[in-house]
């Protein structure tokens, strides 16, 4: 069923073949026939905007009966038919336009364009990439041929391709895909990472980093194979880059820093930056990283104290959980019964929380994602840093 908004979207399409239809008209000799088409157009226009899109077809399909030379409705039809789901009528319906005589190469090349839409549409991703191919190359609807192919070439994990067509993109509608280029670069470095390639991975990390000097993704990538190559200090530095870049990854990046400031007994270190976090990031993860730290060095009655007062600041139920182990192992607080109890619940809430949100569509998941599964945009989800969870 269309939305309401789709069908906006087919008006001036409507529009322009009633105007045309009229134009038309006044070359036509009969006046009843001018009549009869007019009314006819704009008994489905009503229909149209009243989305009744089974009589709106009927009567566009009469009006291009009538006028075989209404190209404009043609278009209105193969529209409506691939957003009724009913491709193989818009294949049809366009691979007719396309081999039609007497079109002007505007024409035609819309009509390529839309059977190209019409294929990836039914999943013949190979047929849809040659017809965009051929329009890019002739430098005719190239900025809509480019974004589909893109589209194509990402869903068909051709990584490299979407970067080459993104790079003429920007060149073509002069609008920034670095973001895009750097996250395609980063699947070639994941990529090459599982098979143990790791000089590309570092290649494709400085690729992605070039093209996106803020990309939290390759400083992530960059931060866990310096890990897994034993180089801590440069794990470290990439790492605590990301949390400086962005602050909403800091849950993300805390538990590896911590692992890399333990192995090398730097504890001064991570105190100072768990320090700076606190002052800058709202959610509640640096605090009790540094409340552990606190508790091991000075006591459970030091870290109780820092906790509670930071808690007052940033309400958190993981940060409340954390202040009922540190009363219970200082043996402050409430009865010992109730305080596990309420930990239990409080735990409970806190696994039925999603870690990660879609910052676009509000896509909740369990798991990172680098690309949301709902909207399909990069880079989007991040870990939630509310009451919930953080």
């Amino acid at each position: 069923m269309m939305t309401h908004a789709a069908w906006l979207l087919l008006i001036p399409t409507a529009l322009a073949a009633g105007w045309l239809l009229g134009r038309r008209g006044g070359e036509m000799k009969g006046g009843a026939r001018v009549s009869r088409l007019s009314n006819t157009y704009f008994r489905g226009l009503n229909y149209l905007l009243n989305e009744q899109q089974d009589k709106a077809i009927e009567i566009f399909l009469q009006i291009a009966e009538v006028d075989k030379d209404t190209v404009e409705t043609q278009f209105a039809i193969g529209h409506l038919f691939r957003k009724r789901g009913e491709v193989d009528r818009s294949i049809r319906l366009h691979q007719n336009l396309v081999a039609r005589h007497g079109l002007s190469e505007e024409q035609k090349t819309r009509a390529i364009l839309a059977l190209g839409e019409d294929y990836m549409r039914a999943g013949l991703l190979d047929r849809a990439e040659t017809l965009f191919t051929d329009l890019v190359r002739v430098g005719v609807l190239a900025p809509q041929a480019l974004r589909h192919l893109i589209s194509i070439y990402q869903a068909e994990r051709e990584w490299e391709k979407a970067i080459e067509h993104a790079r003429k993109l920007e060149e073509v509608a002069q609008e920034s895909m670095r973001r895009q280029i750097a996250h395609f670069h980063c699947e070639l470095a994941d990529k090459a990472i599982l098979q143990n390639r790791v000089d590309d991975a570092r290649k494709y990390i400085q690729l992605a980093t070039d093209a996106d000097s803020g990309s939290v993704r390759a400083g992530l990538i960059e931060g866990k194979l310096e890990l897994a190559e034993g180089n801590d200090v440069a794990a470290i530095r990439a790492l605590e880059r990301v949390a400086r870049q962005d602050r909403d990854y800091v849950p993300e990046v805390l538990p590896m820093l911590l692992a890399c400031y333990e192995r090398r007994q730097d504890t001064a270190h991570a105190r100072s930056f768990l320090h700076e976090t606190i002052e800058h990031y709202p959610g509640v993860a640096p605090v009790l990283s540094l409340a552990k730290i606190l508790e091991r060095e000075e006591g459970a009655d030091i870290a109780l104290e820092f906790l509670t007062r930071q808690l007052s600041l940033r309400p958190s139920i993981r940060g409340e959980s954390a202040l009922i182990d540190l009363a219970l192992a200082s043996g402050h607080g409430r009865p010992e019964e109730t305080l596990r109890t309420v930990k239990q619940v409080t735990d409970q809430l806190v696994v039925r929380s999603p870690g990660y949100r879609c910052q676009r569509c509000g896509f909740g998941a369990r798991a990172h994602h680098w690309q949301c599964p709902s909207c399909k945009d990069w880079g989007t989800i991040k870990p939630v840093s509310g009451a919930m969870v953080q």
